[in-house]
Parts: structure tokens; C-alpha cells; sequence
């Protein structure tokens, strides 16, 4: 009986001295995934991302006028996409009583978007609750990573060119840091738009003078467009798609993404592609 309490207390000290300090000021570093971080990707850009065909045909209806749809103007980003922009500040809540950890709140700059992270163990939500758009996450930690479990989300994008996975999606991060370094592992599910598991990394800097500011977003109404359109593409519309492809002499296939083009072995089959002109 005493050596099981014994092993009992070292696995909870264990488990203790693995938890480490994520409070602080957390700087995004824009060199990484400029182009989401920045100006975001081009019409037609899937590379990368291991879409299936119902993703694929999605992205290609997505026309970048939608934005000037009032309701779609100020939707910020969702859980899985947030942690491209801006920077970051993360403090938790501890229950006053028994001292533990209740939840970490993670606040990202853009669109001012909050997260909770419940660690007290309550249930999900019930199937007909409502969507939001960071959804409802629960948190525990796996040695010095937080690994945050993610669903109830809204449908929303995975990039800013028309691809998104549905409100089914479920998103699994590993938050862990090293040193002045903060890592975001995301493993984003979706077997609506995605072939595989969409896995993802981003990194952040802590930055003690670093300040949050507001992030106001006013909608405009655009008096050009006709009431009750909503821009899109029908099947082979989209003009801006070949334009990606033909600027960047990427072949058709490999621009628009899958599981296979993922994989380093696929640079051989793209060196088949760019030499024969295979047709697509």
C-alpha cells in the first residue's frame, strides 16, 4: 500500500513540474506563413492543404467579393485559423479555493477574438447547441504541452481564398513553450473538406512591451451590387483560378491541393508533370 502511494505522488509531482507557464505577452512572428499573416494567399491557392474533392469544389465557387457582403465583413477568424494573426496575450483563471487552474483564457489581436479553455472536466455541449465561431474548447496536459480539444465550431476557413471546413470540424492543439518561444501545433479534422488530418505549426515570441489594442470593424453596405446577390462562382467559372496556376507555373494538380500533394515524394510526380505537360 505505501509503494502505490508512493508512485501515486510521483506521478502527480510529475505531472506538476511538466506543466509550464504559458502567461505573458506573446508576439506573432511575421516571417512565418506570410502570406496568411500578411496579405493572405491568391484565388486558387490550395497547395498544401490535403483537400478532398467537396473542399476543392468549394474553394472554386468562393468568390473574393463575398466580402462585400455585410454580414460577411466583420466574421472574425475562427479557433483553428486565429492563431495566424496578430499577436497573442494568455493568462488563466485559478480557483480561489483549492488553488488549481480553472481555465486559460487566450486573447488573439485580430478581431479581438477570446478563448476559453476549460480544465475543470465539464461536458461538451449538446448537438443542438449552438456554433461559435472559436467553439468550445477543453484543455489537459500531455508532459509540457497543453493539449486544447476544439469542436462546436462555426463553418468557417482554413484559408482566406474560399477554403473551409464545415461545423463538424474538430481541431486538437498542442500549446507548449521553450524558453521565449510559444508553439501552436494544430491538427485540424474534417471529413467533409479534408482527405486527412490538416496539421499545422505556428510560433510566437514573448514580448514583455508588447501592447493589445481594440480592433474595431465596421461593416459598409456596397450599393453596386444587386439586392439579394450573393457572389459566387458556378462549376468552371472562377477566372482567377488559371491565373495562379499560369504566374507561378504550377500544374492544375498540384495547385489544387489533396492529401498526395502534401508529401515530399510528390515533388517527383510534380517533375513528371512540369517535363511531360501532362494534361490535367
Amino acid at each position: 500500500m505505501r509503494f502505490v502511494l508512493c508512485m501515486a505522488l510521483l506521478v502527480l509531482a510529475g505531472s506538476a513540474v511538466a506543466q509550464v507557464d504559458l502567461v505573458g505577452e506573446w508576439s506573432g512572428l511575421r516571417h512565418e506563413d506570410q502570406v496568411e499573416r500578411g496579405p493572405g494567399p491568391e484565388i486558387g491557392d490550395f497547395t498544401g492543404l490535403p483537400l478532398n474533392e467537396a473542399g476543392r469544389r468549394r474553394g472554386l465557387s468562393w468568390s473574393a467579393s463575398l466580402l462585400t457582403v455585410p454580414e460577411h465583413q466583420c466574421s472574425p477568424h475562427p479557433a483553428n485559423y486565429g492563431a495566424m494573426h496578430g499577436d497573442l496575450r494568455i493568462w488563466k483563471e485559478v480557483d480561489p479555493q483549492s488553488l488549481e487552474t480553472v481555465a486559460w483564457h487566450l486573447l488573439h489581436e485580430s478581431y479581438n477574438r477570446f478563448r476559453v479553455v476549460y480544465m475543470d472536466g465539464r461536458p461538451r455541449p449538446g448537438d443542438d447547441e449552438r456554433h461559435t465561431w472559436q467553439g468550445f474548447s477543453t484543455g489537459r496536459w500531455v508532459g509540457n504541452a497543453l493539449e486544447i480539444t476544439t469542436t462546436d465550431m462555426k463553418e468557417s476557413r482554413i484559408r482566406r481564398n474560399g477554403v473551409e471546413h464545415s461545423d463538424e470540424a474538430v481541431l486538437v492543439e498542442f500549446l507548449t513553450r521553450h524558453g521565449d518561444i510559444l508553439t501552436f501545433i494544430s491538427i485540424l479534422e474534417d471529413p467533409h473538406t479534408l482527405e486527412e488530418p490538416f496539421i499545422h505549426t505556428r510560433n510566437f515570441v514573448f514580448d514583455t512591451s508588447q501592447v493589445m489594442r481594440p480592433y474595431p470593424c465596421r461593416g459598409t453596405v456596397e450599393i453596386d451590387r444587386p439586392r439579394g446577390v450573393i457572389p459566387h462562382y458556378l462549376p468552371g467559372e472562377n477566372p482567377f483560378v488559371e491565373a495562379f496556376q499560369k504566374n507561378h507555373g504550377i500544374p492544375p494538380e498540384a495547385a489544387l491541393g489533396g492529401a498526395a500533394t502534401t508529401l515530399p515524394e510528390y515533388r517527383d510526380r510534380l517533375r513528371d508533370l512540369l517535363n511531360t505537360g501532362e494534361p490535367q
